[in-house]
């Protein structure tokens, strides 16, 4: 098994692209115009999970878990501020909009002469602050994302 690092990977924000009753593939976001979001960071986390029901049973004095709904969950993507840097100006707009936008990761895990992995899937942007801090730090611009479907996972071919 091999591991590999964060850094070198990439995120890119297409279009408004709809959330739907059932699991997305990389056929829905073929018709994407991708942009990328400069200056990152932190990438945070993403993927399912479930949410947890449950229930007291009285006679068999236990409690009893079952899974509920899934939750790829919040996206939290942290970038040095670059108000020129065309994917933070749409995310900045996407947090103003309602709706989903399709999202792409491309990881830097790419075998000599391959292609890397990536990660599909829509959110809403539902946060779009800047973090000034204290003297000896950068101006950041910290977004959340909301994620309202599955990821879509390609993995890297040799």
């Amino acid at each position: 098994m091999t591991v590999y690092a964060t850094n070198g990977s990439r995120l890119y924000i297409g279009g408004p692209l709809a959330a739907k009753s059932t699991d997305f593939t990389v056929t829905d976001f073929a018709s994407q115009t991708w942009v990328e979001v400069g200056e990152t960071e932190g990438l945070g986390s993403v993927g399912d999970a479930a949410a947890e029901i449950t229930f007291d049973s009285i006679a068999a004095n236990r409690t009893r878990r079952i899974k509920g709904t899934r939750s790829a969950g919040t996206m939290e993507i942290v970038c040095g501020l670059d108000p020129e840097d065309a994917g933070q100006l749409a995310l900045i707009a996407g947090e103003k909009a309602k709706g989903d936008f399709a999202f792409r990761v491309v990881l830097n895990d790419a075998p000599a002469g391959g292609t890397p992995s990536e990660r599909m899937f829509v959110a809403q942007v539902g946060t779009a602050v800047e973090q000034f801090d204290a003297a000896n730090n950068v101006v950041k611009l910290n977004t959340t994302l909301w994620v309202n479907s599955n990821v879509v996972k390609i993995a890297a071919e040799a």
